[in-house]
Parts: C-alpha cells; sequence; structure tokens
C-alpha cells in the first residue's frame, strides 16, 4: 500500500509505513538488538538454559505481547508522539490529560538508555576491526580477557566508538520515517537474519550442535528461582520495546487496514526467533572449545572470541558475528531516538534534521557517564555500591520500563471501552479478544508490578 507524498515526509502531517513489511522490519528491529545477540545468550547460560528460555517464553506471552498490542493501538488511535498521545486519549476517554506524563516518562527513559546503548553498541563495532586484523586468532581466555579489558580501560578508544555509533543512528532517523528508518530496516534485517542464519550453520559444521540446542531448550526445572524469573522477565520487557515509547511512536505511523494483534504476534516471534538462533550459533561453538557457557556478560566478548580464534575461518566469521551485533543494536538505538524527537518535533516546530542533531549531542554527553564508568569512574558510586552506568540500567530497566508498561496496561484495560477496544483491534474472535482483555486488564500490569517490585526490594 502506497501513500501520499505528504504522509511520506515529516512535513503536513502523520508519516506513514509504506507498506506492512516495513512497520515489522521497523518493529522487529526495534526489538532486536544487543538484548537478543549478546545479553539473552548470556543470561540463559547463567539461569540454567532452558529453565531460563521457558521463563522468557511465557512472560513474552503473557506480559509481552499484550502489551505490545496496547502501545501500537494506542500510537495509531492518537495519530501523536507518546506524550501528547496518552494526554490525548487520557482527556477524551477518560476525562483527564495526567496519562500524558506515562508517555513523557517513557521518552525520558529512551534518552537515558540510548546515552549508555550507544557506549555499549561501540564495543561491538570496535570489535570487527579487532577480528579482521587476526591478532586473536588461536588466543586464550586470559588473551581475549586482557583486549576486552583494555578496551574499557581506555576512555578515548570508547569515545571514538561511542562517536561513531552515535553519529550513524542520527544520521539514519534524520532520513524520516520512510526515507530513513524505513530504507535502512528493510535492508538491513533481512541482512541480519541471513548473518544469523549462516553463524547458526557455522556452528552445526564445526561446533557441539546438538549439546548446545539441548543446553538451550532442555529445562532444569531445578534452576528456576526466583531471580531467574526476574531475569526472564526483565529481559523480555527491555527486549520488546515495551514502556520507552518507542512502540507507540511507531503505531502512531502504522496505516488503519493493519492488524495490530497479528502485527504484534509476528513482531514477538521474530524478536524471539532471534534471541533463540543467537543461542543456537553461540552455545554450540562455545561447547566445542571446552567453555563455560555461563560465563556471564563477559560470553561474546571474551568467552566466544576464543572459540573464533581456535576454528577455522574463525576470524571472519568473528567479524561478521559483530557485525551482526551491530547491526542489531543500530536498529534498535534508532527506535530510541525515533520517540524523542517525534516528542520535541510536536512540541517545537524545529526541523527533524536539526532535533536529531541536538537530541543525539545530548545523548552523547550523557554518554561520558557510562564511558567513563569502566575506567576512570569506576570507583564513583552513586546508588549502594553502583556506578553511574550501573544506576541508569537499574532507574531504566528496574523502575521506568515496568512502571510505563504496567500503567499502559492500566490505561487500555480500565479507561478504555470494550467497545473502543474491539473496534480498534479487530480481534479474528470474541474469545481471543476476551482472553487479551483478560491478560491486558490483570494478568500484564499486575506481574509486570510484582516483578519490578521484587526486583527493587531485592
Amino acid at each position: 500500500m502506497q501513500v501520499s507524498n505528504q504522509a511520506a515526509g515529516d512535513s503536513g502531517g502523520m508519516p506513514h509505513w509504506s507498506s506492512r513489511f516495513a512497520f515489522i522490519m521497523a518493529a522487529v528491529g526495534s526489538a532486536v538488538g544487543l538484548g537478543n545477540i549478546w545479553k539473552f545468550p548470556y543470561m540463559a547460560g547463567t539461569g540454567g538454559g532452558g529453565a531460563f528460555v521457558l521463563m522468557y517464553l511465557g512472560i513474552v506471552l503473557l506480559f509481552g505481547v499484550p502489551i505490545l498490542i496496547a502501545e501500537l493501538m494506542l500510537g495509531r488511535m492518537a495519530q501523536r508522539a507518546p506524550a501528547a498521545a496518552l494526554a490525548h486519549l487520557g482527556r477524551t476517554h477518560g476525562g483527564t490529560t495526567a496519562w500524558g506524563w506515562i508517555g513523557g516518562m517513557g521518552v525520558i527513559a529512551a534518552l537515558l538508555i540510548l546515552s549508555f546503548y550507544s557506549v555499549v553498541a561501540g564495543w561491538a563495532v570496535a570489535y570487527i576491526p579487532e577480528m579482521l586484523s587476526g591478532e586473536l586468532a588461536n588466543a586464550n581466555a586470559e588473551r581475549t580477557a586482557e583486549v576486552f579489558g583494555a578496551l574499557l580501560a581506555n576512555p578515548e578508544q570508547l569515545l571514538v566508538w561511542h562517536s561513531i555509533f552515535m553519529v550513524a543512528t542520527v544520521a539514519i532517523v534524520a532520513g524520516g520515517v520512510t526515507k530513513g528508518i524505513e530504507a535502512f530496516v528493510t535492508w538491513m534485517m533481512p541482512a541480519l537474519f541471513i548473518m544469523l542464519l549462516f553463524l547458526v550453520g557455522y556452528a552445526m559444521v564445526e561446533g557441539e550442535f546438538l549439546r548446545g540446542v539441548a543446553y538451550l531448550f532442555r529445562p532444569d526445572f531445578s534452576a528456576i528461582t526466583v531471580d531467574v524469573v526476574i531475569a526472564a522477565a526483565g529481559q523480555a520487557f527491555f527486549s520488546l520495546s515495551i514502556g520507552l515509547g518507542t512502540m507507540l511512536a511507531y503505531g502512531s505511523y502504522l496505516p488503519r487496514d493493519v492488524s495490530i494483534p497479528k502485527t504484534a504476534v509476528t513482531v514477538a516471534l521474530a524478536d524471539t526467533s532471534v534471541a533463540l538462533l543467537a543461542g543456537c550459533a553461540i552455545f554450540p561453538i562455545v561447547f566445542a572449545s571446552g567453555l563455560n557457557p555461563g560465563e556471564g556478560p563477559g560470553l561474546v566478548f571474551v568467552t566466544l572470541t576464543v572459540a573464533f580464534g581456535s576454528m577455522p575461518f574463525g576470524m571472519i566469521v568473528g567479524a561478521v558475528f559483530f557485525l551482526l551485533l551491530a547491526v542489531a543494536a543500530i536498529t534498535s538505538s534508532i527506535s530510541l531516538l525515533e520517540p524523542i524527537v517525534a516528542t520535541l518535533k510536536e512540541r517545537s516546530g524545529l526541523s527533524r534534521p536539526l532535533l536529531c542533531v541536538l537530541i543525539g549531542l545530548v545523548a552523547w554527553v550523557m554518554g561520558l557517564a557510562t564511558v567513563w564508568s569502566f575506567n576512570d569512574w569506576s570507583d564513583v558510586k552513586v546508588l549502594g555500591d553502583r556506578t553511574p552506568f550501573d544506576t541508569i540500567d537499574y532507574v531504566t530497566s528496574s523502575i521506568m520500563l515496568p512502571l510505563g508498561g504496567a500503567l499502559m496496561a492500566v490505561f487500555t484495560g480500565w479507561v478504555l471501552s470494550s467497545e473502543t477496544l474491539r473496534r480498534e483491534l479487530g480481534f479474528d474472535s470474541e474469545a481471543l479478544f476476551g482472553f487479551w482483555r483478560f491478560l491486558i486488564r490483570f494478568v500484564a500490569p499486575v506481574g509486570v508490578a510484582a516483578v519490578a517490585i521484587q526486583k527493587i526490594l531485592g
């Protein structure tokens, strides 16, 4: 379905995706990021493999998909940026604009996350030339840990990669919804899947594939603890970009003839598939090299680089892997920047390119706190024993995102009427609608709040 020139641009009205495929690629790109390829495998490794995966899938189904449907619907209904969208819907359906602060909180969370996300994504970019140089060929774990430690200890080097990644993010979003974001994701998301499938194929040939798959999918129920449940919930919530206003902003560009429930399920399935495929690519290689799958955050940058260094064509495969990681990261970073730009453009009237540069600069400066958290400020503690980076990560992922998601669920389930929801969502059956409404009214908000409270108190 094509749109008019006015709709496709960023002036004269709300832009729209040129097709359902373009929107799905953008939404999947937002959901697929470092969390899927870097974080999910190591969290599964430390969480007992299949036990973590089982909890993750259950939480995506019961919490993630219902709230994702709600966010997309709210955006399309309001045809406004996140804060204005909820304020408008709150006024027209609930008699108050106070709900708008939820969208505003999501925009602030997106800015905070973008500031440290760009730094961490820079690590992946830095490892592409590192792999191609061949310096890590046949390196042991001590050597790869030394290289990774040297990267984190060098603020100037971190700053360079942080800057490169932020400039790329700003350039894409400055191009607009169709010429910038859509043009990028419709090419790069299929490329990402191809690279990931290539790595899985490589793992099948060179790794202990059956052992890796068994580890990932065979649940050890004795490993399911409160901490595993909390970790799985946090990962599912962060991975689906819920509570940030991202999906609300993307939903505002969604044409009326697209089914939101079907699209949300497609996005969740694609997002989960990438995480599972990443595990299928990583664990067989780790096991074949006799390494520890429960290594933690260093699984990719320390442990996996040992495996690449000892395998045929490992340096080339390693470079492809970190390119995959960088592409996944930038498809998410542009979705973090977009709701901020949309909100300020609506309020200020400034041009999109100018706003992208200004916001990117602010996020870049804020990112310095993360850069220095690994070196010069490593002894600086903000909340308890947390570094500035750990504090930003904790406040956004443990408080702001869950709170925003839970309140969006409450607004959707309790403020909007069932007639409005039926009209906007168009479920194929009344039974499916009733099940979703039960989840969005009771299960999702209570479950998300309970997990968040447990994480804060723990």
